[in-house]
């Protein structure tokens, strides 16, 4: 039987159905019990729960709206409640819709900035709290490969590249902070899965401008969290996950 990496250590993942399923599920499989959030897909929070359970760890799943303050104080509760730790956070949650610049109104930044960003920072200093009682913890944040860039490359995606823009700063601010016990590292994804619904004429076109020409798959987040999760100096970096993508 392999050594479990990260046995009887707590982990929450926040969002990425697909990815972050395969996420949670890779961490119970090292040891980790694992919390889940979800807003309204409360079937694929529960379908990962089961899996998470299956490989002989605890589950908790919390229902949560990350744009609520209360509802980000009270996902860490409990966990605080549960299992009286906290020694991981991977922050997956997103909004990613595209809208004209012209049809933006202020509650689209809200709708989306308080997801992708606010949260971000809400949830590193409630999980802090907890991971300094151990001297112990690794936070990864989700960025995206467009905003590692440094630059927007497509139209109708504005609070979103912001958003995302910021978490790289968030995560560079916090590993200073954190600093030596807490470790925070971004992961900006590039083509991963296909989103639902893209068109086979588009899902071409990616793996065309893609140097690596296809799309890389779940397993490719997995690696990179779990490097993120077992380095012991890498801190305040972001690692662009996108075969080559931001090259073209």
């Amino acid at each position: 039987m392999k050594a479990m990496k990260f046995k009887d250590r707590v982990a929450l993942v926040t969002g990425g159905t697909r990815m972050g399923e395969a996420v949670a599920v890779r961490l119970a499989e090292e040891g980790c019990h694992v919390a889940l959030t979800y807003r309204t897909r409360s079937a694929a929070a529960r379908k990962t729960a089961a899996k998470v359970r299956s490989r002989k760890r605890e589950a908790l799943v919390v229902q949560a709206d990350l744009r609520r303050d209360e509802d980000i104080q009270g996902v860490i509760e409990s966990i605080r409640r549960r299992f009286a730790r906290l020694d991981i956070l991977i922050h997956m949650a997103s909004v990613y819709e595209k809208k004209p610049f012209s049809d933006l109104e202020i509650k689209d930044w809200d709708k989306t900035v308080n997801v992708d960003l606010r949260s971000a920072y809400g949830l590193a200093l409630g999980a802090a709290a907890l991971m300094r009682k151990n001297r112990w913890g690794r936070i990864v944040h989700f960025s995206d490969w467009l905003a590692a860039s440094g630059r927007p490359r497509y139209r109708g995606y504005g609070p979103y590249f912001v958003a995302k823009s910021g978490v790289l700063g968030l995560a560079q601010m916090l590993a200073l902070e954190l600093a030596p016990e807490i470790l925070v590292n971004a992961v900006a994804p590039g083509p991963i899965l296909p989103p639902k619904g893209l068109g086979a004429a588009e899902v071409r076109r990616v793996i065309e401008a893609t140097p690596l020409g296809r799309w890389g798959g779940v397993g490719e987040i997995v690696r990179t969290v779990l490097f993120l999760l077992e380095t012991g100096f890498v801190t305040g970096e972001c690692i662009r996950v996108d075969g080559g993508r931001h090259l073209y």
